[in-house]
């Protein structure tokens, strides 16, 4: 008789320490509260709308794809069928159109061979993270509060982070300098900054032209390389697009990381970093840090998706690689959202009443989040209670403070609803703090 006794248990503490750090619950925790409130109007995902989805669409950008490489380069049927249905190259297939697009959207000007197409900006985090991060000592700079994909990706490979209060404007250059100065006097050595320059999740701030230009010449004076993080740049609710640091940079410091998650569409999973700078080995032999990324690429995921690869090829030769033009209606769409969102706060909560709860927000000029400053813990508990008995969802900001804080602080997102629902969903926002804030001061 075959033997059936189950092997022991594995002990928890002897798996890799960051399962037990609560950045990685965070998603899973979030995904699972939706699942279990599905009545719930949720502020919570930083998901692009689906408004303007259409299934058929994926065949006519794979058309679009196969037909520019018979028409336009001129290739075989035979060759476009190996290029799609085979690995492919590890770096990616698509990245001539991808330059060709930061070119026209962001007057990022660099070789397609400088571009690794990734599976999801995530993993061109985790590829640069890996290939940057070399001694126990180097340290990575963040933003506080920060995207939890970046210290979540970093803590997966050791590498230590450093967290750096954002100020009203974004991440402030003057206390990035003070901090790799006082990392240096400390024995470690700054390597890199994180940053969102626009709309930044979760905060939503934007950094000034000064503070980018500033930032530049602090990493200059420090050595330090930028990882330029830019999902939500084109989403602009009022003023002027601001340049991206990959634009202004002229000594090859930032790595400028890239996704059509938000402006193309999530599911075909391909992101992408630039990363234009020169690497030189022991025996003088020169190679762009692309290449370099090519060979950790090579024992991870392969290559990314050639078919997820070609819709989003598609759908850039569609638009002539001008990816902004074709976002004009989801970036009004959002725009609008996000009014609406800061409009129905105002209603319900006129400054009067912001006063007397202690409660305040901020109003970011694009992008997908705004933070709610509450007078009550906004902890898993709350949010649970607001799901249960109010039908709303949002996310605390507790989860993006690597070192504590942000414990009176929640996200709203507004990229999923409809202006009809952001009314509803506020309508029942406003019930919950009012409840919680009551709560809060000892009041039936």
């Amino acid at each position: 008789m075959t033997d059936t006794t189950a092997a022991p248990a594995l002990a928890l503490t002897d798996l890799h320490a960051s399962l037990t750090d609560p950045v990685l619950d965070a998603m899973n925790f979030l995904n699972e509260v939706v699942a279990r409130f599905p009545e719930a109007l949720s502020f919570a995902p930083g998901r692009p709308s689906e408004g303007t989805f259409e299934t058929d669409d994926l065949a006519r950008h794979l058309r679009s794809y196969t037909d520019h490489l018979e028409q336009a380069r001129g290739w075989s049927k035979d060759k476009v069928r190996t290029h799609l249905f085979q690995y492919g190259r590890t770096n990616g297939i698509i990245h001539e159109l991808i330059a060709r697009t930061l070119a026209n959207d962001e007057q990022i000007h660099v070789p397609p061979e400088s571009i690794v197409v990734t599976t999801g900006c995530q993993e061109a985090m985790l590829l640069t993270l890996r290939a940057l991060f070399a001694a126990e000592e180097d340290t990575l700079l963040v933003s506080s509060p920060c995207y939890v994909g970046i210290t979540g990706a970093a803590r997966l490979l050791d590498i230590a982070t450093h967290p750096v209060p954002e100020g009203a404007d974004g991440p402030d250059p003057e206390a990035f300098l003070a901090a790799a100065r006082r990392l240096r006097q400390e024995g470690r050595r700054p390597r890199a900054v994180y940053v969102v320059p626009d709309f930044a999740n979760p905060s939503g701030t934007s950094m000034t032209l000064a503070a980018r230009e500033r930032l530049l010449q602090v990493a200059a004076e420090e050595d330090l390389l930028i990882l330029e993080d830019d999902p939500y740049g084109f989403f602009v609710r009022t003023g002027a697009a601001r340049p991206t640091l990959k634009s202004m940079d002229r000594e090859r410091r930032v790595l400028h990381l890239g996704s059509f998650a938000k402006t193309a569409l999530p599911g075909a999973r391909v992101g992408y970093v630039v990363a234009d700078q020169e690497v030189v080995g022991p025996d003088g032999r020169r190679s762009l840090l692309a290449d370099e990324l090519s060979k950790i690429k090579s024992m991870t995921t392969v290559n990314t998706s050639a078919i997820g690869q070609a819709v989003i090829g598609g759908l850039l030769v569609e638009c002539d690689c001008r990816l902004r033009e074709a976002n004009a209606e989801a970036i009004a769409y959002y725009a609008t959202n996000l009014a609406t969102l800061l409009g129905e706060l105002e209603r319900h909560f006129p400054e009067e009443r912001r006063r007397e709860l202690g409660l305040s927000w901020n109003e970011p000029t694009g992008g997908f989040f705004l933070v709610v400053d509450v007078p009550f813990v906004a902890d898993t508990k709350a949010l649970e209670d607001s799901a249960r008995t109010f039908g709303v969802l949002w996310t605390p900001m507790s989860d993006f403070y690597a070192q504590g804080g942000g414990e009176h602080r929640l996200r709203l997102s507004c990229s999923a609803l409809t202006p009809d629902q952001i009314v509803e969903g506020v309508r029942r926002l406003a019930r919950f703090i009012e409840s919680r804030a009551a709560e809060a001061a000892g009041r039936p």
